[in-house]
């Protein structure tokens, strides 16, 4: 740029016209940088990506080596981050689980080789496609449209009836999906053996019981024929033959409810006569313990399902509520209905539970304290049934307890389950 303006000043001094040289020469810079501009536009609408821009001098050449260095930089990070790509797709591709990413709309993006074999995805035609056209399993749909996905579901393999798979979804970024499948096929297998183990245990056990407890009650009832030092024996052995009748009903009906996904009967119940009656039996059970049952129930709601089910899993909780709240307790049962559902809550003042149990009371014969069952008479087997029935009607349990201050159980129904009473005109 001086020696552009002093070569205009030399031959302003030469002619005389300083104005005119000044301006002509400031008519070539800026044609000369018109030009570089136009090498500059060239460049970035038709270069290939790796090819470098063009050579130039001056003040342009520092610009075309600064886009170099730039376009340097960023080849040498695409390159970092194409390796740790090629890294992670192809220790997901040596994986035997399937991993599938999804968009935020359910479709396919990316998916690795065990993806093809446990859900039969092809690579590139389902890219792109909702992943619920591919998976068909109802229950895979319903999984996929809930907004939580604590569980992980368990169906078996669109490829192979004989093949169970279990899926994790988890949410990520733009509220994408990450989806995890494995094979559970063997587990599923010996869950299975264990289930038909116990099953025909206690059918096995059932018979052999029933003569020992007739012919206990039969003893008993002649009991002024029997030596008096074996009356107190033989009214323990009826109480405990009692008890172990209870627990293999219980067995009996867990292997039932296991049998299948969901109830064979999928009737309108009115909840609220059946809480009714669950809730007199429940005074009749607490006795002299004087406790106060109260019962708050919408007669507009209904639920979808096999009321004998739901009849043994809402006695439970409120049965469990009166074993456990001590005399003049309360005891509130209340059913109601919202934009998410259908919910029954069973709260009491009873004695409560730590709250590092409550992730366990679902399970088996999973005991708080090992005298509370067998002072009560339970067999560990309640809640464990409840959260079975639960589970076929499409509703999960939430529990919150201090100790000391009593528990409340809450169930909560989709509002697929949820069907409303039919209002009757008086014209009809």
């Amino acid at each position: 740029m001086l020696l552009l303006v002093t070569g205009c000043l030399v031959i302003g001094l030469i002619t005389g016209y300083y104005g005119w040289s000044l301006a002509a020469g400031l008519g070539l810079y800026l044609a000369w940088t018109l030009k570089q501009l136009l090498r500059l536009h060239e460049w970035l609408r038709l270069h290939q990506p790796d090819e470098a821009p063009p050579d130039g001098y001056g003040l342009w050449g520092e610009v075309f080596d600064s886009i170099y260095h730039l376009q340097r930089r960023d080849q040498r990070v695409r390159g970092r981050l194409q390796a740790v790509i090629d890294r992670v797709q192809e220790s997901t591709a040596a994986l035997k689980d399937a991993v599938i990413m999804l968009d935020s709309d359910g479709n396919l993006e990316w998916w690795n080789r065990a993806a093809e074999t446990l859900l039969g995805l092809k690579t590139p035609q389902d890219s792109g496609q909702p992943v619920t056209n591919l998976v068909r399993h109802p229950r895979f749909k319903e999984y996929f449209e809930q907004e939580s996905y604590a569980e992980p579901l368990e169906i078996p393999s669109p490829t192979n009836d004989r093949v169970r798979i279990q899926l994790y979804l988890t949410r990520y970024g733009n509220n994408e999906h990450l989806m995890l499948v494995r094979d559970v096929t063997r587990i599923h297998q010996l869950e299975q053996m264990r289930k038909d183990f116990i099953a025909n245990v206690s059918h096995e056990l059932r018979t052999p019981l029933t003569v020992i407890c007739g012919y206990l009650e039969t003893l008993l009832d002649n009991v002024e024929e029997v030596n008096p030092r074996w009356s107190r024996a033989l009214q323990q052995m009826q109480q405990q033959g009692g008890r172990m009748q209870t627990l293999l009903n219980d067995l009996l009906l867990l292997a039932k409810l296991e049998a299948t996904d969901y109830p064979s009967d999928n009737q309108p119940v009115h909840i609220d006569t059946l809480l009714q009656s669950i809730k007199s039996d429940a005074q009749q059970l607490s006795g002299s313990k004087n406790q106060r049952i109260t019962l708050e129930a919408d007669t507009r709601i209904l639920l979808k399902g096999s009321e004998a089910e739901l009849r043994s899993a809402f006695s439970n909780l409120v049965f469990n509520a009166v074993k456990y709240t001590p005399a003049e307790g309360n005891i509130r049962i209340r059913w109601w209905g919202d934009d998410q559902g259908a919910h029954l809550s069973v709260q009491d003042s009873g004695i409560g539970i730590d709250s590092k149990h409550l992730p366990r009371l679902t399970e088996r014969f999973y005991r708080v304290d090992s005298s509370r069952n067998s002072n009560t008479g339970g067999t560990g087997l309640g809640l464990a049934i409840v959260k079975h029935v639960l589970l076929r009607h499409r509703a999960r349990m939430e529990i919150s307890s201090v100790p000391g201050h009593g528990s409340t159980f809450t169930c909560h129904f989709a509002p697929a389950q949820v069907a409303q009473a039919r209002v009757i005109s008086a014209a009809e």
